[in-house]
C-alpha cells in the first residue's frame, strides 16, 4: 500500500480518507524523510517541524 503524507500537518498514513490528526483529505505521494514522534512536548525535533501530536510524520511534503 502506498503510504501518502498530509499536505496540512504532515503525519503519514497508509490507505485514503481523512488525516487522523488534523481531518484533512489533501495527501502528497511526493514526500521526504521521516521522523517518528513519541512525546511532542519534549521533543527538541517535534518543536522546529512544529508537529503537533504523537505519531510517524513527514520531514519534507511536495
Amino acid at each position: 500500500m502506498i503510504r501518502k503524507a498530509c499536505k496540512k500537518c504532515r503525519s503519514i498514513v497508509e490507505g485514503s480518507g481523512n488525516c487522523p490528526n488534523c481531518n484533512s483529505n489533501q495527501f502528497s505521494e511526493n514526500w521526504k524523510g521521516r521522523v517518528i514522534v513519541l512525546d511532542e512536548e519534549k521533543s527538541e525535533i517535534a518543536k522546529k517541524l512544529k508537529i503537533k501530536g504523537k505519531g510517524e510524520f513527514a520531514v519534507k511534503v511536495g
